[in-house]
């Protein structure tokens, strides 16, 4: 319990932005009831629980789930790439003339 609130005292104080929200009547009835639940504060509970959201979006969004078919398939296209076609070796050509310039 102390290692919490010398936690929460050490970052309540390097806090300097602030958002704000509209929710309803509802809304915050249950978010106040999760946070009492928690035994934390209305703002404590929802930075929080914000921050764990925000974080699993992140994760989501930059982790590539395949399955195992697609797992086998990426792997084998790396193993064993296609020879390059005549349009993308040109390309390369192109590219490097470019920045050679």
């Amino acid at each position: 319990m102390a290692r919490s609130r010398a936690r929460n005292m050490r970052t309540s104080s390097s806090r300097v932005e602030r958002l704000e929200a509209r929710v309803s009547q509802e809304q915050k009835a249950l978010f106040q009831r999760a946070a009492d639940l928690q035994g934390r504060k209305l703002t404590d509970f929802m930075i929080s629980s914000l921050q764990d959201a925000a974080r699993r979006t992140i994760d989501e969004m930059e982790v590539i789930r395949l399955s195992g078919a697609e797992s086998r398939a990426f792997a084998q296209a790396l193993l064993n790439p296609r020879e390059p076609s005549k349009r993308l070796r040109d390309a390369a050509r192109r590219y490097i003339q470019t920045v050679k310039t």
